[in-house]
């Protein structure tokens, strides 16, 4: 159901009630031999604390934030992970099993991982965490996963007589890794680092499943920990990025960073008036509009369906381009537009609307940036050359609404700005898209 945006709601519905199913089931019809339940009474606590904290993030979090409430889900997920792992070693910190220690030290290690990469994303995609980097800081992330492989493997091996101690230094190993590892990258390329996380905790969760002999567990475990596996190599080829750096710690900080200093001149770009975009898109034949993550900002997505459906009523063929990677996280747009109740029939990826834009007669941007740039397939010098993009100046006309000239989130110069069929409609998408609405309709 989760694969058809119709039955997306229904799917994670359903989930839902599987998880709960799950957790009764495993709590009245599943006693450990020798180890039985009790403490009901912390345990259904817990879980009323979790619920009420769950549903109002839930249903007061902004669209604009949903990234990071994403992020911070995800790393109380590797948390959880971690914790488990934390208590199964203490249970059986004499048990020789290599198995269990090995299933103890990854979840643990990749909980740990997963948690404190999440926070740090979370505190980048909220602005309140900058870019941080120092030279020679990939290395020495290479140097914290071997001394964590070696200080897992005298502890699987019996090698050490401070077992206790070796595992909580492989714990703050892990946090520092996670930390390490998500700080350095750059703000564009966030969304494949969530994706890249969320995996990293569908496999700690499969860890404890193993470790429990849970089977809802391991197969919940190993469904997150695909899925994201997948999203993430979806992402990284809708980005241009490789995996291999995204492992090691050097994934788009560097490549942003040297973007960000080339400031050629590209020549003049041109305005164009309120009135004049009213006019031009509501005589037009075929609109496509493009929204980015400025949109999201100004909570204009309700204001654009009102746009859209202005335009229809004057027989304007309406449709909207979407970028897999359009906002902070896969799918954003596609949730934004839904919140105001834009048909999905109207939405087209990113091949079928490069399809189209050569018969658009306007393009109308709202907000977006480094999906649009056309250096990505003229620029071999752009760090985000080979970056599918959406080809918007194949259209006659597009319009760019931003609030300024400033650069987008990649921080490099946008081309499409200077094209000659190319214009800048400045401010607030919101307050612009309503002033445009009242032009179309008072024509």
């Amino acid at each position: 159901m989760l694969s058809n945006p119709a039955t997306a709601r229904k799917g994670n519905l359903v989930s839902a009630a599987g998880m709960g199913i799950a957790i009764l089931g495993t709590l009245f019809l599943y006693q450990p031999v020798g180890a039985p339940f009790h403490n009901y009474g912390w345990i259904v606590g817990a879980m009323v604390i979790g619920t009420v904290i769950g549903s109002l993030a839930a249903l007061k979090v902004k669209m604009t934030e949903m990234p990071e409430m994403v992020s911070l889900f995800n790393g109380m997920g590797g948390l959880c992970a971690a914790l488990i792992s934390m208590v199964e070693f203490g249970r059986i910190a004499q048990d020789n099993t290599a198995m269990h220690l090995l299933s103890i030290l990854a979840g643990m290690v990749i909980g740990g991982v997963s948690f404190a990469g999440s926070m740090i994303a979370y505190g980048k995609l909220s602005g309140k965490i900058k870019d941080h980097t120092f030279s020679g800081q990939h290395i020495f992330n290479l140097v914290i996963l071997f001394v964590i492989l070696v200080l897992g493997a005298l502890i699987i091996h019996g090698d050490t007589g401070a077992p206790v101690l070796i595992f909580c230094g492989i714990l703050a190993l892990s946090l520092c890794y996670g930390v390490l590892f998500v700080l350095p990258i750059g703000g564009a390329d966030m969304p494949v680092v969530i994706s890249l996380l969320n995996s990293f905790t569908g496999v700690a969760t499969a860890c404890a499943g193993f470790l429990y002999n849970n089977q809802v567990m391991l197969t919940g475990g190993i469904l997150v920990g695909s899925a994201g596996a997948i999203l993430t190599i979806l992402m990284c080829k809708a980005m241009n990025r490789s995996i291999k750096n995204v492992l090691i710690g050097s994934f788009g900080g560097a490549k942003v960073a040297a973007g960000s200093t080339a400031t050629d001149d590209q020549g003049t770009y041109r305005e164009i008036s309120l009135i004049d975009s009213a006019m031009v898109m509501k005589y037009a034949h075929k609109v496509m509009i493009v929204p980015g993550y400025g949109l999201a900002v100004a909570q204009a997505q309700h204001a654009c369906h009102e746009l859209e459906k202005s335009l229809r009523s004057s027989g304007v063929d309406v449709k909207y381009a979407i970028h897999p990677v359009a906002g902070r996280m896969p799918g954003h747009m596609n949730v934004l537009l839904a919140e105001a109740d834009v048909s999905y029939d109207d939405l087209l990826e990113l091949e079928a609307a490069n399809e189209e834009f050569s018969s658009t007669d306007v393009v109308l941007i709202l907000g977006a940036n480094d999906v649009v740039n056309p250096a990505a397939e003229n620029d071999p010098s752009s760090p985000i050359y080979g970056m599918p993009v959406l080809q918007v100046w194949k259209a006659k006309s597009v319009i760019i609404n931003k609030r300024s000239m400033r650069p987008g989130y990649a921080g490099i110069e946008n081309q499409l700005f200077f094209l000659p069929n190319s214009s800048m409609l400045f401010g607030d998408a919101k307050d612009v898209l309503q002033k445009l609405i009242t032009e179309i309709k008072s024509m």
